[in-house]
């Protein structure tokens, strides 16, 4: 029996199997979960349904996480498949490819910048408010991700970076929101990895090269190793854990500088 049994979980931003979603969804479902995913929009419906049926899900729901009404939806559809909810995953986040590189002050809009803000940050507490009745009584947890160029520079994450730092700040003020409730909130900060999202980012390749290089344990980390942390993190054993910004990073955010 996994530590999961028994708990349910709504995954939201699972795009491919190349996603950190797919890796937490595979972590989860080991552990025991029943599981239910959300697809963006048509063109990716028949490849998330394909791999929920591979996590013996049948639960799927569009959601465009910009919508109010779509969100609402997925909890009214979801209802009448279950009649509580344990986990909320979190992992969507986009910019404007285009400012994703370069200066910063030279790149940032107003307009892309605000949607950054409302499509990887603002949706989190979006999906909380939407999904707090169901979660009510379950001592329940919701999982974010973010990334190191939240706390420090990293080339080209620039408008992203700073959505990650609202995120970041977001699950904090949510877990102390919910933290009566007996809901949980809490942010993995993975390292660089090359899901769909990743390549926007401007010379990603060499973020991902210089951490191998550099973090502790000389190599980069993997969706697997990630959704461990996430399936930890969503259960009961990490109770008195809220709040918190875990990183997942093979130590590199531990460095000040190194010799090599």
């Amino acid at each position: 029996m996994g530590f999961l049994s028994g708990k349910k979980a709504l995954i939201v931003g699972l795009a491919s199997k190349r996603s950190i979603a797919w890796g937490i969804a595979q972590a989860m479902h080991r552990e025991g979960a029943e599981l239910a995913f959300t697809f963006q929009n048509e063109k990716l419906q028949d490849r998330v349904e394909k791999m929920a049926g591979e996590l013996d899900s049948e639960i799927t729901f569009p959601c465009d996480v910009a919508s109010d009404e779509q969100i609402d939806a997925v909890f009214e559809g979801l209802d009448n498949y279950w009649d509580h909810l344990d986990i909320i995953v979190h992992s969507v986040a986009f910019a404007n490819k285009e400012e994703l590189e370069g200066d910063y002050l030279d790149k940032v809009t107003r307009k892309g910048f605000a949607l950054a803000q409302d499509i990887s940050s603002y949706s989190l507490t979006a999906l909380a408010k939407a999904g707090r009745n169901m979660m009510q009584g379950r001592n329940g947890a919701i999982i974010t991700l973010s990334y190191y160029g939240a706390e420090k520079i990293v080339p080209n994450y620039n408008t992203m970076g700073v959505a990650k730092a609202s995120l970041e700040a977001n699950v904090r003020y949510m877990a102390y929101a919910m933290g009566a409730e007996g809901i949980r909130v809490n942010a993995i900060s993975a390292g660089p990895l090359r899901t769909l999202a990743a390549a926007g980012i401007s010379q990603f390749r060499k973020i991902g090269e210089h951490v191998e290089k550099n973090a502790p344990i000389q190599r980069n980390i993997t969706i697997e190793e990630v959704g461990n942390a996430a399936a930890f993190l969503c259960s009961d054993l990490a109770s008195g854990i809220t709040g918190e910004v875990m990183h997942v990073d093979g130590g590199y955010n531990i460095l000040g500088m190194t010799y090599k």
